[in-house]
């Protein structure tokens, strides 16, 4: 299986061990690597680039960190992108999160860097890994301005909206909180695996309340897609898997 996004770097010191735990286990993991708070991106790209080839980056700008507007720090992960654009799979994550912004301002500090790293993404001829929370409907509307193609992790907006993303050609991620989000699990029922990528966004949305989550749990989102629309797990797994190597463009072995 391929986990299509997760967070190797928050595990810290433990993730060496953990990632060679999952290798055993999958033969992927999209690691989205973004800038937020403490977690820098360079830093996380130094930590990860050893597990390169099993660990597939993408390098982004969470929306948490852009509510704050800092344009020289966002100039200088730029300019880390750029140096780095032809060993990530997207840009990515970036988006919009009205849960945490305060403000009117905070939002439309969002809605201008989100921009921006569209514009960077289409200028690398990269698809977007794309963060929404509580803007799910502005997020699409302006990933469809900008003309990329976009993966919509771990999405928890309306049937009616992932029907909208899914038509034009982008695809939606199921993560291991279908266990007990009714929104995902809502999605995961009626859009077509077709459409569909599964993750873990670990160390978040364990599907064991109190546990910290780990990407070798992805396999839980597929049996829940496949209880879900009532089709064999090894269907559920074996799309979902080819659904992120032809997003990403991923070159995996077996």
């Amino acid at each position: 299986m391929i986990d299509a996004h997760a967070h190797f770097e928050f595990y810290k010191k433990d993730a060496p061990r953990i990632i060679e735990e999952c290798r055993g286990e999958l033969r992927a993991v999209v690691d989205s690597i973004t800038e937020y708070r403490k977690a820098h991106v360079w830093k996380s790209w130094g930590l990860l680039k050893p597990y390169f080839g099993f660990v597939f980056p993408t390098l982004g700008y969470h929306p948490n960190e852009a509510r704050r507007g800092n344009w020289e720090k966002v100039k200088r992960v730029e300019e880390f992108i750029l140096e780095h654009g032809d060993e990530i799979v997207a840009v990515g994550e970036i988006g919009l999160d009205y849960h945490y912004a305060e403000n009117e301002r905070q939002r439309e500090n969002q809605r201008g860097i989100f921009r921006h790293f569209l514009e960077l993404a289409i200028e690398l001829k990269l698809p977007v890994v794309i963060h929404a929370r509580e803007a799910e409907r502005e997020a699409f509307e302006l990933v469809q301005r900008a003309g990329v193609r976009a993966y919509f992790h771990s999405f928890a907006g309306s049937v009616e909206l992932a029907r909208e993303i899914i038509e034009n050609s982008h695809v939606v991620g199921i993560n291991t909180g279908v266990v007990f989000i009714p929104e995902v699990q809502a999605v995961a029922r009626v859009i077509e695996v077709d459409h569909l990528l599964v993750e873990t966004d670990s160390p978040y949305m364990s599907p064991v309340r109190g546990q910290r989550n780990v990407p070798c749990n992805v396999k839980v989102a597929a049996e829940w897609i496949a209880r879900l629309q009532g089709i064999e797990f090894d269907e559920a797994e074996g799309v979902t898997e080819k659904n992120a190597v032809e997003f990403f463009g991923l070159e995996v072995g077996r």
